[in-house]
This record gives structure tokens, C-alpha cells and sequence, in this order.
């Protein structure tokens, strides 16, 4: 499997999900400069983690028009799946490759730590690894993660079962108290209509490794290359 991590200046988790695709993948992805117009041949695409262009306007919002960023948006259209984490996700939602919007925290703080999520569906190449209904462990390091969008838009993606993960308890139930940064629904990613566009908030690239405590992120990135290569 071929895999390409998009780079923008203020990227900081670019190098965690290189480490931990070359450790699914066993070859090391392309790492391509958001000031490029080309895209190498690609089997997955990775929007990581950071502060692109120190989230000035809003989260995401400079990276979105980025010129490397028309070709992942017509690779995505073509049918390449994308992964976008945390400040990948804002600008997901941005290029307008996902719906809705981030917003800041209803804590207005900072957010570093693990969080539990429910796995809520498992028949996408992101989520082949998990079961449904499972509960897995990933790290949120954010300030503006408070998935918002209109009640349309919410309907739909509960309808069409395009919520990816909930914020939950340990033991999987969707609580107010699960809920980090006010999310609505507890969202803490979506899928695109065809279910390869991933967005999500938490890292998994953060827990992909015994040494980083824990390995349920590191499924995430073998469940990709299982089904992307198949």
C-alpha cells in the first residue's frame, strides 16, 4: 500500500503518522509539501495533525486552499480514500470534502489527553480491525474540536450512518460526561456519503505503539493496509 501525508507549514503530528503507516505498511510514505501541485500514486491519503498556517482565520481554514490541496480533493472524488486527524479533519471540513464545521471547545480550553470512543460501524477500510460497539482508546490534543452542524445535516449523518466514533464511558456508554468538547451527538468523526473520507478528531497515530500505552490506533492504520491492498 502506497500512502502520502500531506505537509503545511504548523503540521506537527505529520512524522507520527508516517511512523505509524511505515510500521502498518513496512515501506515509508510519501511526504508531500502542501506547495505542491502533484500527488504521487497514492492509495491513501493522510491530512495529520497540527496548527496549518497557526490556524489563523479559522482551524484548517488557509490549509483548505493550499495548492496540493486541489489534487486530494479530486483524488477523494475519484474515489482515494482520506484520512484527515485533528487539524486534518478542519480542513477536511473546510475543502468541504466532509460537512459541518469545528468549533472551540465549550471549555474554551485546550484539550491534551486519552478519551474513550464506541466504534460505530466496522464494514469501511478504516474500521475493518475494530468491532461494533467496541471501545477503543485514542489521544485529543485540541482546542477547536467541537464537531457542530445543522439539524439536517446531523439527521442525514445519522441516517446514512456516517458517524465514525462516539465519545464515550469505558464501558461505551455516550454520556455528556464522555464528551470532551461539547460535539454534538458526542461525534468524534464522520465519513464522507461513500465512506472514504474519514475525519476524525482523536489521534490514533498517538497510540499506535506498546511504548506510546496503548495500540488501539495502530488497527486503525493495519486495517487500511488489510483492506487497501486487498
Amino acid at each position: 500500500m502506497r500512502a502520502s501525508v500531506i505537509v503545511f507549514p504548523g503540521s506537527n503530528c505529520d512524522r507520527d503518522a508516517a511512523v505509524a503507516l511505515e510500521a502498518a505498511t513496512g515501506r515509508p510514505p510519501s511526504m508531500v509539501w502542501h506547495g505542491d501541485a502533484e500527488l504521487p500514486k497514492s492509495d491513501l491519503i493522510v491530512l495529520p495533525g497540527g496548527f496549518s498556517y497557526g490556524d489563523y482565520l479559522r482551524s484548517g481554514a488557509m490549509a483548505a486552499h493550499s495548492p496540493v490541496m486541489r489534487e486530494v480533493i479530486s483524488r477523494a472524488k475519484a474515489g482515494t480514500p482520506v484520512l484527515g486527524i485533528c487539524n486534518g479533519f478542519q480542513v477536511l471540513t473546510e475543502a468541504r470534502l466532509l460537512p459541518g464545521v469545528l468549533m472551540r471547545n465549550a471549555t474554551l480550553k485546550f484539550i491534551c489527553k486519552d478519551v474513550h470512543l464506541r466504534v460505530e460501524r466496522t464494514d469501511t477500510s478504516f474500521t475493518g480491525r475494530y468491532d461494533k460497539g467496541q471501545v477503543v482508546k485514542f489521544a485529543i490534543a485540541h482546542k477547536d474540536g467541537c464537531y457542530f452542524a445543522d439539524d439536517e445535516t446531523i439527521g442525514r449523518l445519522e441516517g446514512e450512518g456516517r458517524v465514525a466514533f462516539r465519545y464515550c464511558t469505558p464501558q461505551g456508554e455516550v454520556t455528556t460526561e464522555a464528551n470532551p468538547n461539547g460535539s454534538r451527538n458526542n461525534i468524534a468523526g464522520i465519513y464522507n456519503e461513500a465512506r472514504t473520507v474519514l475525519g476524525l478528531m482523536p489521534h490514533p497515530e498517538r497510540l499506535a505503539d506498546p511504548a506510546l500505552s496503548g495500540t488501539d490506533g495502530a488497527k486503525m492504520f493495519k486495517g487500511l493496509v488489510e483492506s487497501l491492498a486487498a
